[in-house]
Formats: structure tokens, C-alpha cells, sequence
């Protein structure tokens, strides 16, 4: 098994606000946008350096993505920051009409995705985003797995043509991914080759799998563990070529089974190669108030639900 080192609890929206940083040097065109939560979404650096690119909105989220839209026609390239809640629930016409439909070049970028936020409790926590967002035609949707990644995602969708949705979090997780690793869109990583289960994880779920594949190996299970940082477009040839090695699968995602990664990975192999899959999200509900580590436990998002669920899938083969 290849092992993966974690070089240090980093947040993934500050990989955002790194990322959003870099930009903001190499390319005059990006524009930054936020509904009044410029440090939440790390975005201060960005104000400071250029703030005559840097636009305070308010509490007016609707208002955002239209702006953010107009702004495209002019040859800009608009990023959007603000909760996960609020970036897509709250104004999910607006970016249906102004964006998705229109075709317009906004990059929605969305903090304090999943029950990961924590304390601020269900009103706060989305886990129905990314099936939201993946809906949308011509909307590419993303959910990175660690600092590193959502650095070098950031980088990437500002040259990527058309409305893109980037999804992170708001806990220090494990940083992992290579520093200044190169991002491409719509293409899965494959994290550490098996033969008896295939294991694919997105966002936050990515670093249980890894320890999750650790210990199956204990167990004398040998895993498989592919990264799908991008949803829609889904890498459907890596899901497919790796279950035809290992004959069964579990997805692991901080959102609602409904909808998520899980739900995209059941019709592709639903059209092109049937196969047993359990689900490692939460399961039709909302969440509640409570430490990150306490909700990911309390909901089975993490390494413990994962094994349980891979030697599961295996029994159905």
C-alpha cells in the first residue's frame, strides 16, 4: 500500500484564500465578490492587494451572483465566496437564471460546506448543495479533499470556460496532496491501488478512506482509493476500470446520499457495469449543532464507517 503523510492540519478555505491570493498577482481580470464574510472565506489578502477588484456586498446573496454575472460580459472573471448554505439554497434561482442558463463565466466558490461547520447547527450545515449544483446543465462541480487541493483548484477554474461550483470546508483537516500539484478538472487521482474493494471519496472523506485502507490491509483486504475531486464531470472510465478489478465499491461523501457523489456513481455503473455499492453520507436528514468530530462520528462519515461498509460490499459480491 503507498502510505500518505499529513504535513499538518490545514483549513481547505485557506487553501481558497491562497489560491484566490495567487490569482489576484497573475491575472488582472479575476474579481472577487463576498456576501460579508471576507475572513470566513479567507479572502482579506485579496482586498488588501487589490481593492479596487475586491467588491463587500453584504448580507445580499442574490444580489452577488447577478453582479457577479454582469460582470462576466466585460471579460471578468468573477469568484463568489460566501457559505455553502448560502451560495446555493439561498440564491439558487439567481444562479440558475443568470449563471448556469446564461452560461456565464462565475466561479461560486462556497465555504463551510457539510455538518463539518459545526456548532452554528442545521440551518447553517447544507448537505443538499452538490446535488443542486450538479443539476444545473453546463455547471462543473468540485469538492477538494485538502489544503493543497483546493489551492490548486482555485488556480485551475480561473482558466476553465463557464460556471464552475468549488465546495470546501471550514475544520483544519489533513493536508496531504502534493504542494503546488497540478489540478485537473473532471480527472479522479487514484490514491492507492487494490484488488478486493474500490473505495471513492470526495472532500473531507478522502483523508478517512486513506486511513480506512490502512486498516483494511490489517485486516487483509486490499482497497483501491480514487480521489473524485470533480462530481460533474464525473471520471466515470476511473470508476469503472477500477470495479472491474475489484468487483464491488463504497463512495464516501460529507453530504446527503441523495444526490451526492454516491447517487452519480450508482447510474454510471448502473448503465455500464451493475455492481454492489454502499454508501458512506448521512442518509436523509439534517444536521444538528456539535463539534465537527462529533457530527462526522454521530452521522458514520469517517474511517470506522468506511471499513464497515467495504467489508459489507465485499460480502455481496
Amino acid at each position: 500500500m503507498k502510505t500518505y503523510t499529513n504535513t499538518g492540519n490545514k483549513d481547505t478555505r485557506s487553501g481558497f484564500g491562497a489560491g484566490l491570493t495567487e490569482l489576484g498577482k497573475t491575472n488582472e481580470n479575476v474579481v472577487a465578490l463576498c456576501a460579508d464574510l471576507t475572513g470566513s472565506l479567507k479572502m482579506d489578502e485579496f482586498k488588501e492587494n487589490h481593492p479596487d477588484r475586491f467588491f463587500q456586498i453584504g448580507i445580499a446573496e442574490a444580489n452577488m451572483i447577478g453582479i457577479a454575472a454582469g460582470m462576466t460580459i466585460g471579460g471578468k472573471i468573477p469568484f463568489t465566496g460566501t457559505f455553502a448554505n448560502f451560495s446555493t439554497g439561498r440564491v439558487y434561482d439567481q444562479i440558475r437564471q443568470s449563471v448556469a442558463y446564461s452560461d456565464k463565466n462565475v466561479k461560486i466558490c462556497a465555504s463551510h460546506a457539510g455538518v463539518t461547520l459545526g456548532e452554528d447547527g442545521a440551518t447553517h450545515q447544507i448537505l443538499e448543495d452538490i446535488g443542486l449544483m450538479k443539476m444545473l446543465p453546463g455547471m462543473t462541480v468540485i469538492n477538494t479533499c485538502d489544503y493543497n487541493q483546493t489551492k490548486a483548484a482555485t488556480l485551475a477554474i480561473a482558466k476553465h470556460e463557464g460556471p464552475v461550483y468549488l465546495r470546501f470546508g471550514r475544520p483544519k483537516v489533513a493536508n496531504f496532496t502534493p504542494e503546488n500539484g497540478t489540478f485537473e478538472i473532471g480527472k479522479a487521482v487514484l490514491l492507492n491501488e487494490g484488488t478486493d474493494v474500490t473505495i471513492v471519496a470526495t472532500g473531507h472523506l478522502v483523508w478517512e478512506a486513506l486511513l480506512a485502507c490502512e486498516a483494511l490491509e490489517n485486516d487483509g483486504i486490499s482497497a483501491e482509493v480514487i480521489n473524485i475531486h470533480t462530481i460533474k464531470p464525473l471520471d466515470e472510465e476511473a470508476i469503472i476500470n477500477s470495479v472491474k478489478k475489484t468487483g464491488c465499491i463504497v463512495t464516501a461523501e460529507e453530504h446527503n446520499y441523495l444526490g451526492g457523489l454516491g447517487e452519480s456513481v450508482a447510474r454510471t455503473l448502473s448503465l455500464n457495469l451493475p455492481t454492489p455499492q454502499e454508501f458512506v453520507a448521512t442518509e436523509d436528514t439534517f444536521g444538528e449543532s456539535g463539534t465537527p468530530a462529533q457530527l462526522m462520528d454521530k452521522y458514520g462519515l469517517n474511517a470506522d464507517a468506511i471499513i464497515a461498509k467495504a467489508k459489507q460490499v465485499i460480502s455481496r459480491k
